[in-house]
Parts: structure tokens; C-alpha cells; sequence
């Protein structure tokens, strides 16, 4: 039996993904938990993202990422297609950043966006 390894629409940047195995470590997260990103309705530019811990459901896509499953529900994949995820520790700000380049316009805290 042959299996498939998907390409996963989005990246992490090697900082977001040491902080996203960090954190699954310091919070015990269970080992059938993967990371859930994606999009919701609301915000200040009509969408905003979705990043968490979840287990996989039937209408996600599942990709493995240097060990960790990115889960992402299969309508998502448009408004997230090509977009980069990092994690910023700076003085200023510190947190997920998302690069997306389907984003038509965002907010001033990058958190939200319209496509």
C-alpha cells in the first residue's frame, strides 16, 4: 500500500515551528493533537486566523511538518494557500505572524485580513 505525503498549502518558518513543539510540550498536549490552523469569520477585515491544538476531524487534511501534523479543514486551503506562519520574540511583540499573500487587505494588528 502506498502512501501519499501531501504538501502542506502553508509553511512554518523554523522558529514557529520550534515554538509550536514548545508549547505542546510545556502544556502536555496529547500525542493525537496536531496543530490546527486556519480561517474564521470576524475580525476587523472580515476573517481572522485560527491557530490552536486540535484532533483531526473528517473534513480535514492532515500534513506532516519536520514530526508535527498541521491540520487544516479542506475549505480553508484558499484563503491560506502559499501563506507562511512565524513566530516573532522581540522587544515590541511577541507571537505568531502571518504572511499571507491572499490577503487582500489586513488589519493593523495582522491578526485579521479580507481575501
Amino acid at each position: 500500500m502506498a502512501t501519499e505525503t501531501k504538501t502542506a498549502p502553508i509553511a512554518l518558518t523554523e522558529k514557529a515551528l520550534a515554538e509550536v513543539k514548545n508549547i505542546m510540550q510545556e502544556k502536555n498536549v496529547p500525542a493525537e493533537y496536531g496543530l490546527r490552523i486556519g480561517v474564521q469569520g470576524g475580525g476587523c477585515s472580515g476573517m481572522s486566523y485560527l491557530l490552536g491544538f486540535d484532533k483531526v476531524k473528517d473534513t480535514d487534511e492532515v500534513y506532516n511538518l519536520d514530526g508535527l501534523n498541521l491540520i487544516m479543514d479542506k475549505k480553508h486551503a484558499m484563503y491560506v494557500l502559499g501563506m507562511e506562519v512565524d513566530f516573532q520574540d522581540g522587544l515590541n511583540a511577541r507571537g505568531f505572524v502571518f504572511n499571507n499573500p491572499q490577503a487582500k487587505s489586513t488589519c493593523g494588528c495582522g491578526s485579521s485580513f479580507s481575501a
